[in-house]
């Protein structure tokens, strides 16, 4: 499919999903040297009540720092990065991040839990793009709708929240009517994954999950060893934790002290992103995780992931030109 500028050149078709509390500008910065769209959630950014806004000085560091590798290397520059706005009505910091990233230029702006002109409209004033994450063809619509330029299709098996579609179903449903850029998000943890992905349908694959296990993630150890010892049988989904379902790692679950298979559902009213956080122990001590993990077999660092989907992308491509 036809994508925009910005989105074309990537080392390989790839952006690195928007971790919460996980990305910061050290992993960001790692990801676009490596050839693909790094990313971080705005509300990563935190500030003691009365400081300058975090978010901007994460902008400046990110932005100072890929300057600097331009210059170096103008043969092999650092992909563009991306930053994700939480949509939620109890966000209430909204306002202010969309100001700083549009004063700052972000090029790629994602948006998630609801879809809102003055987003999009504010990415387009400063020369961006706004890509929605959607779970269904419904929401899908809405978002484009609403100005969005692209689509991120959370399917079964991503990890924090994801949608319950399989990705065979969901982007055969929205390539049906939409040409523009569209991201596949749900277990796409190799090389082989990701050309799955675009020979289904979408353009870009969206990694999540085998970045967590990197030295640069702001991930607890523990985290990150967990993610390499586990599988897709380790994966849980619940409602208890943010109000929505989303995929959690059970052992991490058993290690704050609760039953997995005891959980009870939540009400959806529950979100709360007013302090910047998901309810208590969501991500902090109850961690999320994709289906595709079992592809994570070591702590390594963003760099080497990045090394190891090309081989496996192009090892892949390869072996269907040559295959029955």
């Amino acid at each position: 499919m036809s994508l925009p500028p910005i989105l074309q050149g990537l080392r390989i078709p790839a952006i690195a999903a928007p971790l919460f509390l996980v990305s910061v500008p050290k992993l960001v910065i790692a990801q676009c040297k490596a050839g693909i769209v790094g990313s971080f959630p705005a509300l990563n950014a935190r500030e003691a009540e009365g400081e300058p806004p975090m978010l901007e000085a994460w902008l400046q560091e990110i932005n100072e720092e890929l300057d600097r590798h331009n210059q170096a290397n103008p043969d092999s520059p650092a992909a563009p990065f991306a930053v994700n706005q939480i949509v939620h009505r109890s966000n209430t910091r909204l306002d202010r991040d969309m100001e700083i990233c549009a004063r700052w230029k972000v090029p790629i702006w994602i948006t998630s839990l609801g879809a809102r002109p003055e987003v999009n409209d504010a990415a387009h004033s400063c020369g961006g793009i706004a890509l929605h994450d959607i779970i269904n063809n419904t929401y899908a619509h809405k978002a484009i709708a609403k100005g969005a330029d692209g689509l991120i299709a959370v399917c079964a098996g991503a990890g924090g929240h994801a949608g319950p579609q399989s990705p065979f179903a969901l982007i055969t449903e929205i390539r049906e009517w939409f040409d523009g850029p569209l991201l596949l998000s749900g277990s796409i943890a190799t090389g082989r994954a990701l050309l799955a992905a675009r020979v289904l349908g979408a353009d870009l694959g969206y990694i999540g999950s085998p970045f967590i296990a990197t030295e640069e993630a702001n991930a607890d150890r523990d985290y990150k060893q967990m993610l390499v010892d586990s599988s897709a049988e380790d994966i849980m989904t619940s409602t208890l934790f943010t109000g929505i379902s989303g995929n959690y790692l059970k052992p991490s679950i058993s290690r704050a002290g609760l039953d997995p298979n005891a959980l009870p559902e939540a009400d959806p009213d529950s979100m709360n992103f007013k302090d910047g956080s998901a309810k208590p122990k969501a991500w902090k001590e109850i961690w999320g995780s994709g289906q595709g993990i079992g592809a994570v077999r070591e702590i390594t660092t963003a760099g080497a992931i990045v090394d190891r989907l090309e081989r496996e992308y192009d090892a892949a491509r390869a072996e269907m030109a040559t295959g029955p």
